[in-house]
């Protein structure tokens, strides 16, 4: 089994983070395969980085010329999820959902612990919009922004616990780390709080793993059927930026439409309309 899993920012580092965890969460025969866009911002803060960060991301599947099994989105309360459901036909698991349903599973109450506070209301709306946000107990910012949690893993740990206990004391008894770059520090900050930590990418790994081995993937009858034939002005918009380009086992091809994406056992094929 292979699993992409993507980063939706630029920052190479994160990447590696999120790629440890997602290795370390894998059983056995689970390829782990993590990227990030080719274009975007650096970090995610805010509406305006997401929908710019979920654009690339698009535009890196519709690019990637590597077959995978399922996806694991791992950014936090970000758009562009149900736009992969569309584009691609094996399975979409994203860290938000993935953090909360499992969260779900060890407690009657959750918290989530994010970076900046300005992110609490859009992590709020994903919870909605997903079903989630009634049995979650608080959605509390840490004041760190996403970047400066590499900084000082010290001290972030202990700013993360901090504001986790205030989080228990609001009624969770699961805390969920808020944030991709937050990948790793679970088991340190439940030893400090004596209750279940759950990072979103791990858990976005298991259920992938889950779903790929019950031969599940997303529905395409309705909300998330293939995107229609048409024209799109200079998509993919990576073909533009770096025209010519390839990396190893990449390919950047034109595209008219939205391709869906093959699993692993069939090699990937993108065709123009």
């Amino acid at each position: 089994m292979r699993l992409l899993v993507m980063n939706p920012n630029t920052t190479a580092s994160m990447t590696a983070a999120i790629r440890a965890t997602a290795t370390a969460a894998a059983a056995p025969g689970t390829e782990i395969i993590a990227t990030e866009p080719l274009w975007g911002p650096e970090s995610i803060e805010g509406h305006f980085d997401g929908y710019l960060s979920a654009a690339a991301v698009l535009d890196r599947l519709a690019t990637l010329d590597t077959p995978f099994d399922a996806l694991v989105m791992a950014g936090f309360g970000e758009p562009g999820r149900e736009g992969a459901q569309e584009l691609l036909d094996v399975p979409v698991l994203d860290i938000t959902e993935s953090a909360a349903q499992m969260a779900m599973m060890l407690g009657h109450a959750y918290g989530i612990v994010t970076t900046l506070d300005r992110s609490v209301p859009q992590i709020r709306d994903r919870l909605l919009t997903a079903g989630l946000l009634q049995r979650c107990a608080a959605v509390r910012g840490s004041g760190l922004g996403v970047l400066e949690l590499e900084r000082n893993p010290e001290r972030t740990v202990e700013v993360i616990t901090e504001v986790a206990r205030e989080v228990v004391e609001a009624g969770a008894e699961v805390i969920c780390l808020g944030c991709g770059g937050m990948a790793g520090l679970q088991e340190r900050v439940a030893a400090e709080l004596g209750v279940p930590v759950v990072d979103g990418v791990a858990a976005a790994v298991k259920f992938a793993e889950a779903t790929v081995g019950l031969g599940l993937s997303t529905s395409a009858s309705r909300s998330f059927a293939a995107p229609r034939p048409k024209a799109i002005g200079s998509w993919p918009l990576s073909a533009h930026l770096f025209p010519g380009s390839t990396t190893q086992g990449e390919d950047i091809r034109h595209l008219t439409t939205g391709t869906r994406s093959r699993p692993s056992s069939t090699p990937p094929a993108w065709e123009d309309p």
